[in-house]
């Protein structure tokens, strides 16, 4: 590749815990990915905008809060309004797993939830990125 997969870590909504989102940054980093994390309580819109001025290729949110069915979507939409749903976008967090179907309808590419070894996500953005190795 050209340049290492470059990653935007992001925590949407009033959720104020991000203990798993810096394990995955670490874990995304330490396995040669650029790692930008946003820090808590992001829009939706921030997430995006951060997004495409940091040039990502994997959007990556992690949520505790309950909030995933409205927000994750939400940043999927986005997206694809401003012309960039060539990005990944993935999901993580306390989130059931009645939800998970519905949310890769809505363009989520996968869902890890707790437990879930990082190396699997790793494994996940690497397969799965949009842009030409």
């Amino acid at each position: 590749m050209d340049r290492p997969i470059r990653v935007l870590v992001a925590k949407p909504g009033l959720d104020g815990h991000d203990r798993g989102a810096k394990v995955i940054a670490r874990a995304l980093r330490d396995a040669g990915m650029e790692v930008i994390y946003t820090g808590l309580r992001q829009t939706p819109e921030q997430i995006v905008e951060a997004a495409i001025q940091e040039d990502v290729d994997v959007v990556a949110m992690s949520i505790l809060s309950g909030a995933h069915n409205h927000l994750f979507p939400k940043v999927v939409s986005l997206l694809r309004e401003k012309g960039a749903d060539d990005i990944l976008v993935v999901g993580g967090g306390v989130i059931p797993d009645d939800d998970i179907p519905g949310l890769k309808e809505a363009g989520i590419a996968e869902i890890f939830t707790p437990g879930t070894p990082t190396s699997k996500a790793i494994e996940f953005i690497k397969a799965n990125i949009k842009r030409l190795a």
